[in-house]
């Protein structure tokens, strides 16, 4: 880092529900490498003695009475850190904590978030590897920015910027997703930095068939989260050319217009015009939290 950049205060947020078993190294790791910075780990009801690691360092400690989720773990960690800059990581062992000194350099840099991008041999399964392979694609073509990781959890971001929408995000898995996407929205620079990545220690918590109606979920995320309109205008149209096509075939064929016809070009219409309501309520909630936060 440069050593003439004013110096900013980190925070270092890890949610943490029953991972005991890696915590202890990433904690040793984290306190003797970033020793004079804030650490916080968010217990998220956990079950095992991820408690008792935690009171063996120096660290602030937030425990959930219960489990409320990934997502409610970074919102309590954000509420509580005071430092400029907000560090979040997994408490799996996934993450390298040597590499937050490149994050908070790019921060220095002028980035306003800085995203840990994982590698192919990183993603724990191929599925996953595909699942993430389209959350990129769909988020790219909905900002106009080249989206390398958009589920990574291992970032650093400016602390007034990401306070201003924790209430947007969501208590589960897809807080990720809602911060990268709320960012480009509103103009904030972001950038990706190719990370190592190491096997997780336990048992994942996310379920790929459980959790595979999650896809679908995020999907509806990012249109209502960035622009609504470049997922309803594509759909109105596929319905408008489909009834028009049908129309002229069965008025060729069989010299008829059918209801089948009318349905679809009706509905063409209507998806256009709740893509146009979404496009005026996302323009408002983006233009409200600009004059408050004026």
């Amino acid at each position: 880092m440069d050593n003439n950049a004013e110096r900013k205060k980190i925070s270092i947020i890890l949610p943490a529900k029953n991972e005991s078993a890696s915590l202890k190294k990433i904690l040793q790791e984290l306190t003797t490498l970033y020793k004079d910075e804030e650490i916080i780990v968010v217990n998220d009801g956990s079950t095992d003695n991820t408690l008792e690691v935690c009171s063996e360092f120096d660290i602030n400690i937030i425990t959930h009475p219960y489990s409320k989720g990934n997502g409610a773990s970074i919102k309590s960690g954000a509420r509580k850190a005071s430092g400029d800059f907000l560090v979040f990581m997994d408490a799996d062992g996934q993450h390298e904590p040597s590499e937050i000194s490149n994050l908070i350099e790019c921060l220095n840099n002028g980035y306003d978030m800085v995203v840990g991008a994982r590698e192919r041999k990183t993603h724990a399964s191929f599925p996953r590897y595909i699942a993430n392979t389209l959350y990129n694609k769909l988020a790219t073509y909905m900002s106009g920015h080249k989206i390398i990781d958009l589920t990574s959890g291992f970032r650093a971001v400016k602390a007034d910027i990401f306070k201003k929408y924790l209430y947007l995000l969501p208590n589960g898995f897809s807080y990720p997703t809602s911060i990268t996407m709320a960012l480009f929205r509103s103009g904030y620079s972001i950038n990706y930095l190719p990370i190592s990545c190491n096997k997780r220690e336990g048992k994942s918590h996310i379920k790929l068939i459980k959790d595979g109606f999650r896809f679908l979920l995020i999907i509806f995320r990012i249109t209502s989260l960035y622009s609504p309109l470049k997922i309803f205008i594509p759909l109105s149209l596929l319905f408008f050319f489909t009834g028009t096509f049908y129309y002229f075939y069965t008025y060729f064929f069989q010299g008829r217009f059918t209801n089948m016809s009318t349905l679809l070009l009706i509905i063409s219409v209507l998806i256009f015009l709740f893509g146009l309501l979404s496009e005026q309520l996302t323009v408002l909630m983006y233009s409200n939290k600009s004059n408050n936060d004026d």
